[in-house]
């Protein structure tokens, strides 16, 4: 079928040309609850508000809203469907900014915002198997024979490496930083503790682009599966003097409190070697040393499983 042969069905079920807006308003008017401080932020028209959000209604077949005298509250269609309107608007505006894209489906980022850079590609889990580092490997055998238990035996030994996540709303929280993990030998374990808990950062590159960082936390642990990616960006000093770069690998991996709530273990790998599209080498030139404490190969447990 050519562009021209579309039928009267695929014309009625194409989406609306102003679907982006659609989903804007709708977005921008569940977080207000306020029609007047949505129409004000949104630089709009309560006219123009008002038909967004009844296009979206008759799209989808029900009401995302319930008004009682003039106060708005999410109905239980508006509910469900805010999280994937959210989505849309992210990954819609940090892909027309150039700031997210994929590559062999695999997700890639990139952000520039004055002096701050931010580069982030996903790669295939099986390059863990030809890496140099002992720890890479180790962790990730340690975490597939514990279950992805974090308070298992088998992950005891690689467990001080890690940085623990738990699940709050559509934010992940830091609660455990490991006391040889790279985030502590860069910062202290004192700034580390007073950490926890923190939702991750906001980063410079805006609130969109902080959704794309965090669904790598959502989509490993909704698949109950481990993820590798190669990072280069600039951190802050210790001593809040100014920006450095660093590079690299992070492990991601999804695992279970003993309550049996969800969690996202991540492992960062120092390394010079990331192979990252669109990095100019010159950014890797004065990589700083994080500092993190090696993993010594006497503490891998290489225990012999037995195929019954």
């Amino acid at each position: 079928m050519t562009e021209i042969d579309l039928t009267q069905n695929d014309i009625e079920s194409a989406p609306p040309a102003l679907l982006f807006e659609m989903i804007r308003s709708f977005v921008t008017l569940a977080r207000t609850l306020n029609l007047s401080h949505a129409v004000k932020e949104l630089g709009s028209t309560r006219q123009t508000l008002r038909r967004h959000i009844a296009s979206l209604e008759a799209e989808l077949g029900a009401p995302l809203f319930v008004v009682d005298d003039r106060r708005y509250q999410l109905s239980e269609k508006g509910e469900a469907s805010l999280a994937g309107a959210k989505d849309v608007l992210a990954r819609g505006k940090t892909w027309l900014r150039g700031a997210s894209s994929s590559h062999g489906n695999l997700q890639f980022l990139q952000a520039h915002v004055g002096e701050w850079d931010f580069y982030q590609e996903q790669k295939p889990i099986g390059l863990i198997w030809d890496d140099s580092s002992l720890l890479l490997r180790e962790t990730f055998r340690a975490w597939s024979m514990s279950c992805g238990q974090i308070e298992s035996d088998n992950l005891a030994h690689v467990r001080p490496y890690l940085l623990v996540y738990r699940e709050s709303g559509t934010e992940w929280l830091c609660v455990e930083f490991g006391e040889r993990s790279a985030y502590v030998g860069w910062f202290g374990l004192d700034y580390a503790r007073s950490s926890i808990g923190r939702p991750i950062a906001l980063l410079p590159a805006g609130e969109e682009f902080g959704h794309m960082l965090n669904q790598a936390f959502h989509d490993v642990q909704a698949t109950q599966l481990a993820r590798l990616d190669h990072v280069f960006t600039r951190m802050p000093r210790p001593d809040g003097e100014g920006w450095v770069p660093i590079a690299y690998q992070r492990l991601m991996m999804a695992g279970f409190f003993p309550d049996g709530s969800p969690a996202v273990m991540t492992l960062v790998v120092p390394t010079p070697k990331v192979l990252i599209r669109n990095l100019e080498p010159e950014k890797l030139a004065g990589l700083v040393d994080i500092g993190m404490q090696e993993f010594d190969k006497n503490e891998a447990k290489f225990e012999e499983i037995s195929m019954t």
